[in-house]
């Protein structure tokens, strides 16, 4: 009589085991089908519609740097100023190079009146031709080494290139500079470009011109961009091509260095 209890109780056990085994194995497959499920949608988001990093970068940026060796005298820009284009951002003391162009102003102007003095000599048959022709020699001479001492003197100053402002100063006054110094990094921050990497299976539909969004991160944002150009190599390894354009909206709160993502969306 004890046996039918004891054999009901494993059987019972049993049976609740395997209603555990089949759920764990229905909540794995579920969970199986999800992870297979998401996969699919990161493989199919590239092509209905991805969000592609993007990042402002200027048209124009360069690093000014000493042509001589001398001290510098001001530094009229900091870090953060903006300037225009021809106005002086850095002056160096020059007095050795004045006067190097008033000396070679001066043999010129001896040069010069030698030889007017010569022409009237030979028209008085005083001198030869010879005497004449190497005091107009020494005319063009002295022309050009004026020419060469005003060149020099004119590193004294360096002037901005292009409207822009200052984003780094490698130098400080009275620093004796030497050429090929770093002197000051700048860039005009008014003509931005986007800059993105794009599939190279786009190159089929991706062409200038075409029109896009872009969410800046900084400023949450969108602004309407236009492709202006396509790279010229295809990377083998990404399958990937360099793609540039231009923020077509006003965006004077826009600088150099932001980011965001480009949303790039293939014709149907």
């Amino acid at each position: 009589m004890s046996t039918t209890p004891r054999m009901s109780t494993i059987r019972f056990r049993r049976l609740a085991l395997s209603v555990v085994f089949v759920a764990a194995m229905a909540d794995a497959g579920s969970g199986l089908a999800q992870q297979n499920s998401t996969e699919g949608l990161r493989l199919v988001a590239p092509e209905t519609g991805p969000e592609i990093r993007a990042q402002l970068t200027p048209r124009q940026y360069t690093t000014l740097s000493s042509e001589i060796a001398g001290r510098i005298d001001k530094i009229n820009t900091k870090l953060g100023d903006h300037f225009k284009k021809g106005d002086n951002l850095i002056a160096f003391d020059c007095v050795i190079q004045r006067a190097q162009v008033a000396r070679a102003q001066a043999v010129a102007v001896q040069a010069e009146k030698t030889y007017g003095i010569n022409q009237r000599l030979l028209a008085l048959k005083s001198i030869g031709q010879l005497e004449l022709d190497v005091s107009a020699a020494e005319v063009q001479k002295s022309k050009a080494d004026l020419a060469s001492a005003n060149a020099v003197a004119s590193k004294c100053s360096i002037d901005a290139p292009f409207n822009g402002v200052t984003v780094e100063q490698r130098a400080r006054e009275f620093q004796y500079a030497s050429p090929g110094q770093p002197l000051l990094d700048i860039l005009d921050d008014r003509s931005l470009e986007v800059e993105l990497i794009a599939p190279s299976r786009w190159l089929s539909w991706l062409q200038p011109g075409y029109v896009f969004a872009i969410h800046i991160d900084e400023t949450g944002k969108d602004y309407r961009a236009r492709i202006t150009r396509i790279g010229g190599r295809v990377d083998p390894v990404s399958q990937s091509i360099k793609v540039v354009a231009e923020i077509t909206d006003e965006a004077p709160e826009l600088i150099a260095g932001m980011s965001g993502r480009a949303m790039i969306t293939a014709p149907h």
